[in-house]
């Protein structure tokens, strides 16, 4: 029993080995199989290596952005009033000094009614003087003449001296309160002006902020008027970015919302200053020829290629020849 237990184990080994032997011929057999299978990469050669092919330039990297157009302001009340008018709505286009809206002026109207009737006492006032200098002056000379034939005393002659010179005294003084009240009828004039809401340039009111009857303060912001051409596109450029764009550069634009609409501008002004809290500079572009649709404030994205890098892309690459061994 021994013996025949031995014998058994003896051939189990042997199976075992043969089996396993089988396993690694069939698996050594798989594995070149699988490494012609698999297709070959491509070799990447370094772009600064002398005669090396040159790597193709990635897609250049979009730039979110608003476009903008040079004025743009908010127009605001230069007194305190109630809107007694409204002269303009939103998209109604304005003229430079056109009127938007009126403020209540019936306490500048009764200022300058009293003002004009001031100034109107105070012109009689100057005709009156010039009369009253005319006859002072008369009786001053009638009086030197009487002193000299010895006619007059000099009590008499110093008396006319001191008429007439207090009526020019008092002739100046009306005169000067003319000038005063002309003054203060320009300065109501100024302040009527203040209660008409003007437009300060031409173009097109984007926003109202007041209503009819509203009780504004002076300051508080009354239209929003835009000029909507030239369109202008700016955007924040990253101090770390290679691609430094330069004036009159094409920059291509596509809107937030619709990525299959494009439009085409050129650089008109490159930011000097590079700004600490962001760490990039402005750039400016004004768009070519933009349709009718595009408005300020819309939402787009901007990308250009820097020179270096549209000629690298012209230019095709070439190989260096091998040397044969």
């Amino acid at each position: 029993m021994r013996r025949r237990g031995a014998g058994f184990r003896a051939v189990g080994a042997a199976l075992l080995a043969a089996a396993v032997a089988a396993g690694c011929s069939s698996e050594s057999a798989e594995r070149p199989a699988a490494a012609a299978a698999r297709p070959a990469a491509a070799p990447v050669s370094d772009p600064a290596a002398p005669g090396g092919p040159t790597r193709s330039a990635a897609a250049p990297s979009e730039i979110p952005a608003l476009l903008t157009v040079e004025h743009e302001v908010d127009v605001l009340a230069e007194r305190d009033g109630q809107v007694v008018e409204l002269a303009a709505e939103e998209g109604t286009h304005a003229e430079a000094g056109s009127l938007l809206a009126r403020l209540d002026s019936r306490q500048v109207d009764t200022q300058m009614e009293e003002a004009r009737a001031d100034l109107k006492i105070s012109e009689y006032n100057v005709q009156y003087n010039e009369a009253e200098l005319h006859a002072n002056q008369a009786r001053l000379e009638r009086a030197q003449k009487m002193f000299k034939e010895g006619l007059g005393s000099k009590a008499d002659l110093d008396e006319a001296e001191f008429k007439a010179k207090g009526s020019v005294y008092d002739l100046e003084s009306w005169k000067a309160n003319v000038d005063k009240r002309k003054a203060e009828i320009h300065a109501l004039e100024l302040e009527m002006d203040r209660t008409k809401v003007r437009a300060p340039f031409a173009g097109v009111v984007s926003r109202r902020y007041i209503r009819q009857g509203d009780a504004v303060t002076k300051g508080a912001r009354c239209f929003r008027l835009s000029q909507l051409s030239p369109l202008l596109v700016e955007f924040q450029v990253p101090e770390t970015d290679p691609r430094k764009p330069a004036v009159d550069q094409a920059v291509r634009g596509t809107l937030s919302s619709d990525p299959g609409r494009t439009f085409e501008a050129r650089v008109t002004r490159v930011s000097p200053v590079v700004d600490a809290a962001s760490d990039s500079y402005q750039v400016t572009a004004t768009l070519v020829n933009p349709s009718a649709d595009l408005k300020p404030g819309m939402a787009v994205h901007v990308a250009w290629s820097t020179p270096a890098a549209s000629s690298a892309a012209a230019t095709p690459a070439t190989a260096a020849p091998s040397k044969r061994p």
